[in-house]
């Protein structure tokens, strides 16, 4: 028997209470906030080692041209060169992350380049290792503020 006075038993709600999705929403913000950063340097690590390993092989490039021709090959960063893979990465020129440039080392200005000093220049701001350089006799260097990161 049913009594007409007594209200019908409602269903509870369900769903999120707003209060429920701001304190998930914060969360996610922080977890971003950590994961962000740590996530950037990872993939700079991972553009650094790229770099390293063009300059190596561009070195070897300059090694068989100084045994073929006794010089090596001067260029600018400036443009893609003509026979040697001057930028680091698989993307081309224009998606490189990192750009060579082959310099002497030696303080001459005219005759066989003799020793060479190779650059490897972000395209992208790498305050960590800037500039990554390696020549012809060995030397390893880099410009930012955290050279143990370079090599």
């Amino acid at each position: 028997m049913t009594y007409p006075h007594r209200p019908k038993r409602c269903h509870p709600q369900q769903g999120f209470t707003l209060i429920e999705l701001m304190i998930v929403v914060g969360i996610i913000g922080i977890l971003a906030a950590i994961a962000y950063p740590n996530y950037t340097e990872y993939v700079r690590k991972g553009k650094r080692a790229e770099a390293r390993t063009a300059l190596m092989e561009l070195m070897q490039q300059q090694e068989r041209n100084m045994t073929q021709r006794n010089t090596y090959v001067e260029f600018a960063a400036t443009s893609a060169h003509a026979s040697l893979k001057n930028w680091a990465g698989d993307g081309g020129w224009a998606a490189a992350s990192y750009r060579m440039k082959a310099e002497r080392c030696d303080g001459r200005t005219t005759g066989n380049v003799l020793c060479i000093k190779l650059s490897a220049i972000p395209t992208r701001t790498d305050p960590k290792a800037g500039t990554l350089e390696f020549d012809s006799l060995g030397n390893k260097s880099c410009t930012g503020t955290e050279p143990g990161v370079c090599w």
